[in-house]
Formats: structure tokens, sequence, C-alpha cells
């Protein structure tokens, strides 16, 4: 069996992350999202296990100290982590995963997995950034200028990244991220593992 793919997409909140892995999971049955662990409490329509697993300060700091995460960081003053056990089981088993991390995060992964896929998601402007994150009406002002000083920053680090979408329309950003993972698939080292006896078998 192949071995799975690791997509790693990330990018500043409010840059419309979640919309884009959400559409990419509709339209791909073959990725799985990996579920990370948070310290922050859940945001409103948030379900634990669905969208993080939430957890306390106190338990998050345990299982840091247990050595449980792939990576972890601290942003925006909330604690974030992957869990390594399931990572590394899932993707020998043959499953693309697919992580939504914060940059510190994605840096950490790809040192662990250097053949991961890294897609850096943009907003179209600092102006449409920030009108998104106001309308999520869950931050309060000092949130909001926190995060918009860190995405200058993280958007600074988009040449660590493999991939860069922009995302304006999010109808053709959903089919950009989509293509990614499907071109990924596609090339020769993936597919000469995958389909080893076809190949065999047609070179004769």
């Amino acid at each position: 069996m192949s071995k799975g793919k690791l997509f790693i997409v990330a990018g500043p909140s409010g840059a419309g992350k979640a919309t884009l892995v959400r559409g990419l999971l509709a339209a791909d049955s073959r990725v799985q999202l990996s579920i990370s662990f948070t310290s922050r409490a859940p945001r409103e329509g948030e379900e634990d296990g669905r969208d993080y697993h939430f957890v306390t300060r106190e338990a998050f700091l345990a299982k840091v100290e247990h050595g449980d995460f792939l990576e972890h960081a601290e942003v925006h003053g909330n604690l974030y982590g992957t869990s390594q056990s399931w990572i590394t089981e899932a993707m020998a088993a043959g499953q693309d995963i697919l992580l939504e991390i914060d940059v510190q995060g994605a840096q950490q992964v790809r040192r662990a997995f250097d053949d991961s896929v890294g897609i850096f998601i943009l907003p179209p402007s600092s102006e449409v950034l920030e009108q998104r994150l106001r309308n999520r009406g869950t931050d309060s002002e000092e949130a909001i200028v926190r995060r918009l000083a860190n995405a200058r920053g993280e958007i600074g680090r988009l040449e660590e990244f493999d991939y860069a979408i922009v995302n304006e329309h999010i109808d053709q950003a959903v089919r950009d991220i989509v293509g990614i993972v499907r071109a990924e698939r596609c090339r020769v080292p993936a597919q000469a593992e995958r389909h080893c006896a076809l190949i065999s078998s047609l070179k004769g």
C-alpha cells in the first residue's frame, strides 16, 4: 500500500482557510482532515471532535509534556497542536491528510515531513481581510488589531510554501485547492508507487 500524502493549509486569520478546507473535503473524499487540539473556547457553531478537540490549557500542556504533538504553537493567546500518532498511523495506512494550521505549526510539520505539500491562503486585500475579521463578530478590537499585525509577518513567510491561493472568489479558490491535491497525486513518483504492477506490465 502506498503511503498517504500530507497537505498543509496555512495563512493569516481571516483569509478563509476553513471555508476552502470544507470545500476540498466536500469535493474529495480521499482527503481526511486532521482535527487539532486547542485551548481556546469553541466559537458559535463549532463542535468538539469535528472542528477541534477543545481542551483546557492545563490538559493541553500535559499533552505537550508527554510528547503527544507533532507540532504545537501559541497563536493569539491560544494553544493549538496536532496529534503525532494519529497523523503517522493514518498516512501509513495510505490516507491523504489535510492539516489546517498556523504558519508556525506549518514550519514544524514540514521539518518532520519534508515531502508534505504547503498551501498558503491569501486574502485579496488588507481591507477585505480586516472586514472578514470584523464580520465574524467574535473578536475584540484589540484582538482584531493583533490579528492584522500578525498577518503581515505570516504573509512574509509565503516563500516557505509550495502553492499560494488568493481567496477572492470562493468557487474559484476551491477549484484551485482541489486541483493542487489532484495534481500532487499524479506526480510520477506517487503514481509509480501506487501503480507499480500496472507500470511493470506495460513496460513488458
